[in-house]
């Protein structure tokens, strides 16, 4: 049997958590404990290993397509019906194949991903109380490390897990629930075992987090916490949770002006008053065509980009105000006239309707962008979303109405109410988040179908893939075949 084991190796010397051999697949547990016991001597090693954990999220990760979390939001987003391929190319996320086939390249790779984070995380939240240093740093480092392992479990039950449903039992199955690292069979847990595990660790850490002034946006501080809190909130129906810890969670932040808007998002997220959370590439680390940015900018200079620009759902285009600022984030005509000073195209550049300038990246053959990891603009969607859903409209209505002013100044107070206010602020969270790896989740955790119809979407190139129901077996990921091969308790969900 083919299988994975994830050894914790290297880590004081290149900063890199851990590589790949053949062996076990979800057996996690580090194998040189050499390296993994000088981690935990003492806090500053141990700080060492979690910039590791830091930076892993945005390496690759096998092929070009696999650049970390960025890559994997990407994915996320192709599979629903904003985000608009406008040629044929590898990613099988918009063709939904990777819904279907356990063995799928980016399926097993997505799933061993978060399960290498997960291992490495738990290096750290089981050892650290053990090393030498100063109590607020082992506070600081186990925190950051739950928050982690949370996040973890959080995108893997929702995209191989049961739809969490408010109100039943959730016995469903969700995933294994990974906190240690034994090298033995596991079983996958119920959602609803999944999700408590997820929020006992976030509560965990948003303790422990109190206080911590980071030096880097790409770190985790109490916000952060509170913020995936409200995420997870919010799919669980949680609406008094999600709403109080969205607004927790922003407070400090303050939104983009429209002005810094227009220009797209760059690097630079460490000076912008609205991201809360985002890996920042470095020019020494980067790779360049497996960055966030070489897929997702409209601007450098890749085979992907060059002929495949990604694109808006032009039905969601035409619902934004004319005098919204986030209208000049897509351009209708493709040909980008208007891009932020100092950008410009390559005569090689095709060009289709509709295609973003929302992502910018450093120049035509510098492929970095920040990848937004949290941002406050999503904190209003989530309290106004939660409110709304929870029969507070006035509160709702005003939680959007802070947000969409600073993009729209002729946007005026929403005067709608029950499923009309709730279809408004949707409708404003897929304009809002486009790219950022939230619309197939959204689907899924509303039992909304997916329906691509009507718009630019080119069947040819989705693979016939234009709709499909809610309730559909695609909308959960197959757990991959390795793992089915290797850990004897799995089981396969329906296919």
């Amino acid at each position: 049997m083919k299988k994975i084991l994830i050894i914790f190796i290297g880590i004081l010397a290149v900063n890199v958590l851990f590589t790949a051999c053949e062996k076990d697949f979800l057996d996690t547990y580090p194998t040189d404990q050499v390296s993994s016991n000088s981690v935990l001597l003492s806090t500053d090693n141990a700080m060492t290993a979690l910039n590791g954990i830091h930076r892993s999220l945005y390496i690759r990760y096998g092929s070009q397509g696999r650049g970390g979390i960025g890559a994997y939001y990407i994915h996320i987003d192709e599979g629903g019906e904003d985000h608009v391929h406008n040629a044929n190319n590898w990613s099988t996320q918009l063709r939904w194949q990777g819904n279907s086939d356990p063995s799928d390249a980016y399926n097993r790779a997505n799933w061993l991903m978060f399960y290498n984070w997960i291992a490495n995380a738990n290096v750290l939240i089981n050892g650290i109380d053990g090393a030498d240093g100063d109590q607020a740093d082992k506070d600081i480092i186990k925190g950051q490390a739950l928050i982690y392992r949370a996040f973890c479990h959080f995108h893997l039950v929702q995209s191989y897990g049961g739809r969490y449903k408010k109100g039943e039992v959730n016995s469903q199955l969700g995933v294994p629930l990974k906190l240690d690292n034994d090298t033995g069979s596991i079983a996958r847990s119920t959602v609803e075992e999944v999700y408590t595990q997820i929020n006992q660790d976030i509560d965990d850490a948003i303790v422990l987090l109190a206080g911590y002034s980071r030096t880097n946006k790409s770190h985790i501080n109490q916000s952060v916490a509170k913020g995936l809190k409200a995420r997870v909130a919010l799919v669980q129906g949680e609406w008094a949770t999600a709403a109080t810890y969205a607004a927790e969670a922003r407070s400090g932040y303050t939104l983009m002006d429209s002005a810094t808007y227009a220009q797209g998002f760059q690097v630079g997220s460490e000076t912008n008053s609205e991201f809360m959370w985002a890996s920042q590439i470095q020019e020494d680390q980067t790779d360049t065509f497996a960055n966030y940015g070489a897929y997702i900018s409209r601007n450098f200079s890749s085979s992907a980009i060059r002929s495949n620009p990604r694109s808006i759902n032009s039905i969601l285009y035409n619902t934004i105000s004319s005098t919204d600022v986030r209208k000049g984030l897509w351009d209708p005509t493709g040909k980008h006239l208007s891009l932020p000073s100092g950008v410009s195209l390559l005569s090689t550049f095709k060009l289709f309707t509709y295609t973003n300038q929302k992502f910018i990246a450093v120049s035509n053959g510098d492929s970095r962008v920040d990848v937004p990891l949290m941002r406050a603009a999503e904190m209003y969607l989530i309290e106004a979303e939660a409110r709304a859903r929870n029969n507070q409209d006035v509160l709702a209505a005003t939680a959007l109405y802070n947000l969409v002013k600073t993009r729209d100044a002729s946007y005026v107070l929403s005067t709608k109410t029950g499923t009309d206010l709730q279809a408004e602020i949707m409708l404003q969270r897929r304009v809002e988040l486009w790219g950022e790896g939230f619309r197939w989740y959204d689907l899924k955790r509303l039992d909304l179908p997916l329906d691509r119809t009507g718009s630019n979407h080119t069947s040819a190139i989705t693979n016939g893939v234009m709709e499909v129901a809610a309730g559909d077996n695609r909308w959960n990921f197959p757990i991959p075949q390795d793992e089915m091969d290797a850990n004897d308790l799995m089981v396969q969900n329906p296919i």
